[in-house]
């Protein structure tokens, strides 16, 4: 008390400047004891997420995703397929066939699943996450609840008929997170949806922020929680942008998602990332595969870390005149085969429709076909593993014409036969 006001004050700022040099001092040794990397997470948590992802990454496979909320035959294209009924029952009876698909792991390294199917049972009483394990792949699960088409107030409609938006679930993620661990989930997916416009200057500005900010927020909290988050901010091929458009707005969001990604401290060797390819609009000018791939690789090069193990592409919506499924895996084995060398981590697929149109319109809810639609999933995923190593030869794998038939594989008896062997 007997000291002057100026001296205790710069007695205060002496000690504060102390406190803050050992803190960041402690900050320092902490990241050094993790071997540098993030200190947020204990190490235990950090080898475990680098394990994780590193399986998922394994070579030449991908993902299937399952989690579709409704049964994914209404959205197959197939008029037939439509009429079978989507209850519960259903979608567990067609999704316990897809994971206990003979050799299904050769080619899928996990699969995602929607909250229902995390809990749901064969008809025999066997959590369908046990079949997926057994059948050695790991189980994902899709964390987000989607988005109302009110959007973010103040932002103009795009092509898919309503304004900007902002995907919903972070409120109760943490829980979620912990309970799909527990159940047996081992990464997780959220998915951000941005529109393009070039005349309306889509996506603003504020939808990427959004966007981005999100999508850390959630894989922040997965990680947290042991789980590889899956960062996906989806652009919609919907509209009538060329490639060009699609390429530059594609760079601009990566570049700001992995700026967040940063400010978040999330851990890039514990987490993939699943983005769209680079394409035209559905209504835009066609771009040939070479240039899907040239433009994409592209993107990602200029904007993706190294540190980042795994790419996986959404296959996306495709016009009415192609086939989507053979489209994805002739996207995909055209970046491999002319960039495998040049890129520094695995590139691979993340298909839903893309890999089971052929099943579903096969399957058709009947018992009596499901041997032949495993089989044609099976086909369909060992074409795209084909693709990953960029020697997939279009037309090799029989799939769903735009008129609904399924197509016999364009090969000669030879390779038709070397085909029904694989499958």
């Amino acid at each position: 008390s007997h000291l002057g006001p100026r001296t205790r004050t710069r007695i205060w700022y002496l000690g504060e400047g102390v406190l803050r040099a050992e803190t960041n001092l402690y900050h320092i040794m902490t990241s050094l004891a993790h071997g540098g990397l993030p200190s947020v997470l204990p190490a235990d948590i950090l080898a475990e997420l680098k394990e994780t992802a590193t399986k998922l990454c394994a070579p030449s496979k991908g993902f299937l995703a399952a989690d579709e909320s409704a049964g994914p035959w209404l959205r197959a294209g197939h008029a037939d397929a439509k009429q079978i009924p989507d209850t519960a029952e259903n979608r567990a009876s067609y999704r316990s066939m897809c994971f206990s698909t003979p050799g299904l792991s050769d080619h899928i390294s996990g699969v995602i699943l929607h909250w229902e199917t995390l809990f749901q049972k064969d008809a025999s009483g066997k959590d369908l996450v046990d079949i997926i394990k057994e059948g050695g792949m790991i189980p994902g699960i899709k964390v987000d609840k989607a988005y109302d088409k009110k959007g973010i107030w103040g932002t103009p409609s795009g092509p898919l008929g309503h304004p900007e938006v902002s995907t919903r679930g972070l409120d109760d993620l943490q829980q979620r997170a912990a309970e799909a661990y527990k159940k047996g989930a081992r990464f997780a997916k959220w998915r951000n949806v941005l529109q393009l416009d070039p005349e309306k200057g889509l996506p603003s500005d504020l939808a990427i922020a959004d966007t981005v900010h999100t999508l850390a927020r959630y894989a922040s909290i997965c990680q947290s929680e042991r789980l590889v988050p899956i960062v996906e901010p989806e652009i919609v091929p919907n509209g009538s942008h060329d490639i060009a458009y699609c390429a530059k707005m594609t760079e601009k969001v990566l570049a700001a998602q992995f700026a967040a990604l940063a400010l978040h401290h999330v851990y890039l060797e514990g987490a993939v990332l699943k983005p769209n390819m680079v394409k035209n609009g559905l209504a835009g000018p066609k771009a040939d595969a070479e240039a899907v791939a040239t433009l994409t690789v592209q993107a990602l090069l200029r904007t993706v870390p190294p540190a980042m193990p795994g790419i996986f592409f959404l296959s996306g919506e495709t016009a009415l005149d192609e086939d989507n499924e053979e489209i994805a895996t002739i996207n995909l084995m055209t970046m491999n085969k002319l960039f495998k060398d040049k890129m520094p981590w695995h590139l691979s697929f993340s298909y839903g429709k893309a890999l089971q149109k052929t099943c579903i319109v096969t399957w058709l809810g009947k018992d009596e076909n499901k041997a032949a639609a495993q089989k044609a999933l099976k086909a369909r995923a060992n074409a795209n593993s084909d693709a990953v190593r960029g020697v997939y030869t279009p037309g090799s794998c029989p799939s769903v014409g735009v008129d609904g038939n399924v197509k016999q594989a364009a090969r000669s008896e030879e390779h038709t036969s070397e085909l029904q062997s694989r499958i």
